[in-house]
């Protein structure tokens, strides 16, 4: 692969330029002294609102002062502890998350030990992992930690020494006086530093780019050397003393309710000590009915799973596949009667005048999350107190299911959040910290630990939802887009849609087009659905990008030109508020310069498309980034094969970490091209029908392709990245197959298209 290269940004015109984040609001910082000496930086400030999975939040209005810790140490022996607090998914957080206050401490990354911080959100705040939003929401909050540390230790040293502040400098863990030559390491100050009053965060004088000695350099992550070591860091790693391991069978098809069992083989089985029945409460987010093995190792408990016998009462799974909910949402878009999510001008009328019109219908299937790292969870429960070690992205959703349901205070749970292999939205739910703590209960005194197989793992996830759309568009005779439409077919209860089942109302291209018609259609389901990498975005930016490529053909024009002719006025669309919300506004300057860079890396204009051979183009813009990205194609015998892709992403002023930047954008291309090739989860009667990677296949080593990456730098605080760089590889490919073919895709995956 290249190296990245960082093209010049042009100036952002002042009127797109983002206001300051109002996230530093009531901050403060308290100092104290830690035994043996040295100084201990507890930082608190606002949360801010955002969505949950399970319809709570999980973090707290801005309106109230929630405390968000990040502890920092400084040792009497020059070494600087910084604690990492969000769950680790592979998403690189805990080594960015302290780069950000060591940049401002001015001390050398070599000085930095990097340890987990408890689970304890009453004290650190909400500690989660998910929707791209630790950067966003840290970026200027722990550089100021860091900042104000560095100026307790410059306040500290010019008391030592009787000179003015202003005499005083800072480098690589020192407080240096040039006119005496005299220098102070940060450990031989800090005890006297945490004698001080913290300052006012607003006050602290922050470092300028071009001072920046950790922020922008590329930084192996902490864990590396054990994670390619084996070193036990995953929840499937966990042992304690006497453990026991657990299964939980659950009922074939989702809904499905537990009737007869017959236990007697299992409990007979070796090294098994109990067969537990347990009742499901809450439904799939919570505990299903299901029967748990608990045996003195894994696989014993997984032999005696064999012998059950189980009879499930699965009628209201009856009728819940692909075959009848494709047929509903036909008969939906037929009748073209969906609640209505936004109108701008008349769009019906405006179809009916233009000079040429478009229609056509695209679908994508459910999939499934599919991480490496089966779900898992280690609890033990004694004294009424339960104790948990989970890889979970969202912990404090499972410790409050488990007070609800099973009725242990979150103040009598302790939980050890440990790495994650893989998460992609998977463990923002917490169902099987549920049910690791119903067995735990059942069982009080004795440690188990429950972990699923690969089937159980496929059977009961939380599905990234189907979705069916008719799309129209008008064209004038200048071939200029004048009317837009969509009607989106998903899943819902109540008059909302399920996890994953969104279409914001900004919508690209929501607020560029005159007259534009989205409505929502939803259909009910006993399939359990979530947020997958990306969520809603990873099917939606399919959709749109590949119809928009249908006009911009049917104007003789291609697609980035007509994106260009879209976003050619400098505007803001949507709303402008605090840029970590869920709907942030939409930039067109930063849309056209991602555009423009990729068509240059790409070397677009001079592409030789032709049969068998060629190149497709999309963009996107989601989780505050802007994605543009170009796929070449090539077809051999009936084989599809990539063997290059260009991204170019803006995700605000600084690549904070390149190394892990890259590495994000390079996963989420093979991801995206992962699921447009072959992944589907398909349904009958509730149950599905891939329920391990033989029939849900991963991108294979050699069928990578070479993935060319560049930045935009614009004036923006760095967003995050680990999904706004996925979605437009899935358009991008599938109007590559059209180039070199002529053959439309509008349904996933292509292995269902053939050649």
């Amino acid at each position: 692969m290249q190296p990245p290269r960082i093209p010049a940004s042009p100036a952002s015109p002042a009127s797109t330029r983002p206001k300051t984040t109002a996230l530093t609001r009531r901050a403060f910082l308290q100092a104290s002294a830690l035994a043996g000496g040295g100084l201990l930086l507890e930082l608190s400030l606002p949360g801010t609102a955002i969505a949950e999975s399970t319809g709570q939040q999980m973090l707290p209005s801005p309106t109230g002062a929630t405390p968000l810790s990040i502890w920092v140490k400084l040792h009497t022996d020059g070494k600087v502890s910084i604690a990492s607090k969000n769950p680790e998914i592979g998403q690189g957080i805990k080594t960015l998350l302290p780069m950000l206050i060591a940049e401002e401490l001015d001390c050398d990354w070599a000085q930095v030990q990097v340890f987990d911080a408890a689970f304890d959100p009453s004290r650190f705040g909400p500690q989660w992992a998910g929707g791209s939003m630790a950067t966003p929401m840290n970026w200027l909050p722990l550089r100021q930690a860091g900042a104000a540390a560095r100026l307790m230790l410059l306040q500290a040293a010019a008391a030592r020494a009787a000179v003015p502040l202003a005499e005083l400098t800072t480098r690589s863990g020192q407080v240096h006086h040039a006119a005496t030559q005299r220098q102070w390491s940060y450990g031989e100050l800090a005890t006297a530093a945490a004698a001080l009053s913290a300052p006012d965060l607003a006050t602290v004088p922050l470092k300028s780019a071009a001072e920046f000695r950790i922020i922008g350099q590329p930084q192996r992550g902490v864990d590396t050397p054990k994670v390619v070591t084996g070193a036990p860091l995953f929840g499937i790693d966990v042992r304690l003393p006497g453990m026991l391991h657990a299964v939980f069978e659950s009922a074939p098809a989702h809904g499905g309710r537990l009737g007869g069992a017959n236990l007697a083989a299992a409990q007979a089985a070796p090294g098994v000590v109990a067969v537990l029945r347990l009742q499901g409460v809450g439904g799939s987010d919570a505990l299903v009915d299901g029967v748990a093995v608990v045996a003195r190792t894994h696989w014993q408990a997984e032999q005696a799973r064999r012998l059950l016998e189980l009879t499930w009462d699965l009628a209201a799974a009856k009728g819940h596949g692909d075959a009848e909910y494709a047929a509903a949402a036909t008969a939906l878009m037929d009748a073209g009667q969906g609640k209505e999510l936004r109108r701008d001008g008349d769009a019906a009328t405006a179809l009916q005048g233009a000079k040429r019109s478009l229609k056509a219908r695209y679908s994508y299937p459910f999939l499934a999350h599919a991480p490496l790292e089966p779900q898992n969870c280690t609890a033990h429960f004694q004294d009424g107190k339960l104790e948990l070690w989970v890889p979970s992205q969202n912990a404090q959703a499972g410790q409050n299911l488990i007070a609800q349901h099973l009725e242990i205070p979150v103040g009598q749970q302790q939980v050890h959040v440990t790495r994650s292999g893989g998460g992609f939205g998977r463990r923002l739910m917490v169902d099987y910290m549920v049910q690791a703590a119903a067995i735990a209960k059942a069982l009080p005194g004795q440690p188990i630990q429950l972990l699923w197989n690969r089937q159980e793992d496929f059977k009961r996830d939380f599905f990234r939802p189907a979705g069916w759309h008719e799309l129209r568009a008008g064209l004038d005779g200048s071939g200029k887009l004048v009317a837009f439409t969509d009607h989106f077919v998903t899943f819902g209860a109540n008059g909302k849609p399920l996890r994953g089942a969104n279409l914001n109302a900004q919508h690209f291209p929501a607020g560029l087009v005159e007259h534009l018609f989205y409505q929502q259609d939803m259909l009910p389901t006993v399939i359990p659905t979530g947020y997958l990498r990306a969520p809603d975005s990873n099917g939606l930016c399919f959709v749109f990008q590949s119809f928009l490529d249908e006009v911009a053909h049917a104007a003789s024009k291609d697609l980035p030109q007509l994106m260009l002719e879209l976003c050619a006025k400098d505007q803001i669309v949507g709303t402008t508020a605090d840029p970590t919300r869920a709907s942030p506004a939409f930039y067109t300057a930063r849309a056209r310069a991602v555009i423009q860079q990729v068509l240059q890396d790409s070397q677009w204009q001079e592409r030789k498309s032709k049969r068998g051979h060629g190149f497709g183009f999309a963009f996107y813009f989601c989780h505050l980034g802007y994605f543009a990205e170009v796929v070449e194609v090539e077809l051999k015998k009936g084989a599809l094969h990539v063997p290059r892709v260009w991204a170019t992403g803006d995700i605000g002023s600084h690549i904070i970490n390149p190394l892990h930047a890259e590495q994000q954008v390079r996963g989420a291309v093979i991801d995206g091209l992962t699921q447009a090739l072959g992944q589907q989860v398909n349904f009958t009667d509730g149950v599905p029908a891939q329920q391990n990677f033989d029939t849900f296949p991963l991108l294979r080593g050699n069928a990578i392709p070479e993935i060319h990456l560049s930045w935009v730098r614009s004036a923006f605080p760095p967003s995050g990245l680990g999904e706004p760089s996925l979605p437009p590889v899935i358009p991008a490919l599938v109007n590559a197959v059209f180039a070199a073919t002529g053959k439309r895709i509008r349904s996933l995956p292509l292995s269902l298209a053939g050649f």
